[in-house]
């Protein structure tokens, strides 16, 4: 949902997803004269709760001296900026959010002006899709102030790998024990398929009576081998059901979703790019999608039916996946729409970056695996003057340190744009710098440690915003060679909206401890200021296009 309101020019525009409200707001330059920041206030009747949001920055002159990590009402040392987010909402409530400008001195704030915005947060299962975040940020300072430097394993009664979830592994347990003997059906793709607590639900729904049909990654030693360790465990190796992808070699079978088929009907598939392994769905940042509808689970369930049928040229798999989920010959059209892999030839790929070049408000991308060069001519060229991209690397492996070199120059000339943000994986590695509390990461991944979600938006706060997800690494190797799916949702709002808010809870999260990275342990904290600070978000500069991007100025 999004909701905006204006007083005198100050105007404030809210998108809400499920756990994740997003605020952006313009005050005009004229009445910034004097401006020390704002504050924002929420309250929530059906929660019975009213109080000001918090943040980590203070004034010198009223630091109270609280010890690292401390967080403090932005009523009293205010945020000095023009968006905000709250990570603190719960899906499927109604919520009032006044952001105040605040003038006067750092010992007395003085309101300025105010404006007001009611919004109901959206419920990850309302509606024909559902979209399930896990938190994707083990190594944060909330974690560190819920459980200490304890590994998720180590706290008591699983609330660790609860909190990380963040009502993933739950949707999916659901979505699985919701299956009815003699009525439901399950048709699983899966790369990782070795995490216990999977495996055992697909065990005991096999043993209600649900018909349970799987394919599963066995090309390389791994998965394949923690895999067929898993089969083996819950006795799923003779299970009549059970197949094996084993070629081509070079390949894997990078899937990762369910069709679920009701009466001999496919209804719904759930999907994404969480793998079923204990690292996708606590560890790095995932997502999991469902899509309940008829057309787009039967498209599925033919896919699984191609893959299982292992033909014997990987050029006769390709024809067919080609035929199930042609790419649009012309505008794409309102609804969802699919992409298989793997494909002849990279058009997929071509087109996925001509969508994102022709976008004309904001463009905003994951890569797990360092950014392909058709992506990096969209950054270089497109249209969109807001493109920020979450990286879990800077760039992908190198043999040759000069290679490595050159690709980090490459990318370091796109982040020097103005039109660009960039952020990297990173945590923070240390007491000393403002009050930060030492974070530390679950060991849960070890390739890929921050990002693992694939996904694009394209103008996401328009009303026809396009939304990319599934498995695929925006890759060479994912469109032509791997087992691979994608979704391509087009003007709807609500799952636009979910993305958006995740995305920029994952983005602000890395790019603030990047930024980390390049300062030394004794800088001096960088408190808030009471000099002209906002001047930097107008003009031409990046802060200004953020300003306008979030608080819908083209409106």
């Amino acid at each position: 949902m999004r909701k905006s309101g204006t007083n005198n020019g100050f105007k404030l525009n809210v998108i809400s997803g499920t756990y994740v409200v997003m605020m952006g707001w313009h005050l005009p330059q004229n009445q910034c004269g004097g401006l020390m920041g704002f504050s924002i206030h929420r309250e929530s009747p059906s929660e019975n709760e009213a109080f000001y949001l918090k943040g980590m920055k203070v004034f010198p002159e009223t630091d109270p001296g609280f010890p690292p990590g401390s967080m403090y009402e932005t009523s009293k040392q205010p945020i000095q900026g023009f968006q905000w987010s709250d990570y603190s909402a719960k899906p499927g409530l109604t919520y009032t959010y006044t952001v105040t400008a605040l003038k006067g001195t750092p010992a007395n704030l003085q309101d300025f002006s105010s404006v007001s915005v009611v919004i109901t947060t959206e419920s990850p299962e309302n509606g024909d899709q559902d979209v399930y975040f896990n938190r994707g940020i083990a190594a944060s300072q909330e974690y560190v102030r819920r459980f200490g430097d304890q590994r998720p394993e180590d706290v008591p009664n699983d609330k660790a790998f609860e909190w990380l979830s963040r009502g993933l592994y739950e949707a999916l347990e659901s979505y699985i024990n919701s299956c009815t003997p003699g009525t439901d059906e399950l048709y699983i793709a899966a790369y990782e398929f070795y995490y216990d607590k999977v495996l055992l639900l697909i065990k005991n729904a096999i043993d209600r009576g649900v018909v349970v049909k799987f394919v599963y990654d066995a090309r390389k030693d791994s998965p394949k081998i923690k895999n067929q360790e898993a089969m083996v465990t819950f006795g799923l190796d003779t299970h009549p059901f059970a197949f094996e992808r084993t070629s081509p070699k070079s390949y894997i079978s990078h899937n990762k979703f369910i069709v679920k088929v009701t009466n001999g009907v496919a209804k719904s598939v759930w999907t994404g790019g969480t793998n079923f392994s204990e690292g996708g769905i606590y560890g790095h940042s995932n997502v999991a999608h469902v899509v309940e509808d008829e057309a787009v689970a039967q498209k599925f369930k033919l896919y699984w039916d191609a893959l299982v049928e292992k033909p014997e040229k990987s050029s006769t798999l390709k024809q067919r996946v080609e035929a199930l989920s042609p790419l649009p010959v012309n505008n794409l059209t309102d609804g969802t729409h699919v992409v298989f892999s793997p494909r002849k030839t990279i058009d997929a790929l071509d087109w996925y970056a001509q969508l994102a070049k022709n976008a004309q408000e904001g463009l905003f991308m994951t890569f797990a695996f360092g950014m392909n060069d058709v992506f990096k001519d969209v950054y270089e060229n497109g249209q969109a003057p807001f493109r920020v991209a979450l990286l879990d690397k800077l760039t992908r492996g190198f043999r040759e340190p000069a290679d490595k070199a050159a690709e980090e120059q490459k990318m370091q000339l796109l982040r020097n744009k103005k039109e660009n943000v960039f952020a990297v994986g990173n945590f923070v590695r240390t007491h000393k710098i403002d009050g930060w509390l030492k974070e530390k990461l679950t060991t849960l991944n070890f390739h890929v440690r921050y990002v693992h979600n694939k996904f694009m938006l394209i103008d996401p706060l328009s009303d026809s915003p396009i939304v990319v997800a599934g498995s695929a690494n925006f890759s060479e190797a994912s469109t032509i060679k791997n087992d691979e799916n994608m979704v391509v949702v087009k003007g709807n709002t609500r799952v636009a909206d979910m993305y958006l808010g995740e995305f920029m809870r994952l983005h602000t999260h890395h790019a603030f401890r990047e930024s980390l990275a390049w300062r030394k342990p004794n800088d001096p904290p960088r408190p808030l200021g009471t000099g002209n600070w906002w001047q930097d978000y107008f003009g031409e500069t990046p802060r200004s296009i953020r300003r306008q991007f979030f608080a819908r100025l083209n409106e």
